[in-house]
């Protein structure tokens, strides 16, 4: 080989090697581009497991509300209720864990796997993303019932065993195990009617057709202020902002201070850079000056965590709910 044509063939190698490297450098970043996607590019469906227009639903809207503006991609809401939850809860879960599916969970995701002995998930199934909301409940009451306060209830309910008629949302929902216990620990006994919804439970308060109502205060809050539903008491350490001429059980002698939460959950699995991109506008939103006088004036309580302080909320719920489902005998098959 000539020196020229040695120098030729040094040359062509060179360039090869070069391009060769130029080709795995742009292969490896189209593959990276493709692993890191922008997250959303389509619309985002939030599940609700129950129905439109209730205490659940509402403040799932505003949330899907804003998420739209702050994401660019339409967050819209969509409303499967069932089963105290599962059936929205087994709708998520059973699709891709890539964030396109979200589910508005409640306290409800939590305590199911205590009650029912053949829960269709695991509570490592549930990714927490951000906790939205924490209620205590109100203690309401029709019009039909003649007594005004908790204490004139008690008495009225005992002279009257099984007749008061009570409302509740689920098997082995808070709302049913405020009521066991309220039944214990002032003899008294009542009759359990279930339903899908609490907005329906109410309606049929205002009916006359349904008596008592353990309900969260965006449910009855409204009806209580219009004069169309009496509130005997609340489930908070102390008296509710909203609701100051309301006593507590506390104040009546009752140790009971559950409370609710909301808050928004995908499967476990989905990328956490996903998960903490929702956190991260949820948050913004969840500490809005609007969100926080939407909830306060409700009666709820404005929550702002991480993914992480929410999942030990959630696993806090099952262990309070655990010792009250085992002594009231509510475990489903």
């Amino acid at each position: 080989m000539t020196a020229t044509a040695a120098t030729l063939f040094a040359g062509w190698r060179a360039w090869a090697r070069l391009a060769a490297i130029a080709g795995a450098l742009v292969l490896a970043n189209a593959i990276a581009a493709g692993a890191a996607e922008p997250y959303p590019t389509r619309p985002i469906r939030l599940v609700v497991g129950f129905l439109a227009g209730g205490p659940t639903d509402i403040p799932a809207r505003f949330i899907a509300d804003r998420l739209t503006t702050q994401l660019g991609q339409k967050v819209y809401v969509e409303n499967k209720p069932g089963a105290g939850g599962m059936i929205a809860l087994n709708d998520v879960l059973a699709q891709p864990r890539d964030g396109y599916t979200l589910q508005f969970c409640t306290y409800f995701d939590a305590i199911n796997t205590l009650l029912y002995k053949n829960v269709s998930y695991k509570l490592s199934d549930i990714a927490p993303v951000a906790l939205v909301s924490k209620y205590y409940y109100l203690m309401a009451l029709a019009k039909s019932v003649p007594v005004d306060t908790f204490d004139q209830f008690i008495s009225y309910a005992k002279a009257h065993p099984g007749d008061i008629l009570y409302g509740t949302v689920g098997a082995g929902s808070t709302q049913e195990l405020v009521a066991h216990e309220l039944e214990k620990t002032a003899g008294i006994r009542m009759t359990k009617v279930p339903f899908k919804g609490a907005n329906v439970i109410t309606q049929e308060m205002l009916a006359g057709r349904i008596h008592f109502q353990v309900a969260p205060p965006i449910a009855v809050g409204p009806f209580y202020r219009s004069g169309e539903l009496k509130v005997l008491a609340s489930t908070s350490p102390q008296r509710l902002k909203s609701f100051p001429d309301v006593p507590t059980l506390t104040e009546r002698g009752f140790s009971l201070a559950p409370f609710g939460w909301l808050g928004v959950c995908a499967g476990a699995g989905t990328p956490k850079s996903i998960v903490d991109l929702l956190n991260r506008h949820i948050v913004s939103i969840t500490r809005s000056d609007d969100y926080r006088n939407f909830l306060e004036k409700a009666g709820n309580i404005p929550a702002s965590t991480t993914p992480e302080e929410f999942g030990r909320v959630v696993v806090q719920t099952v262990e309070e709910a655990a010792p009250y489902i085992r002594e009231f005998h509510m475990q489903i098959e």
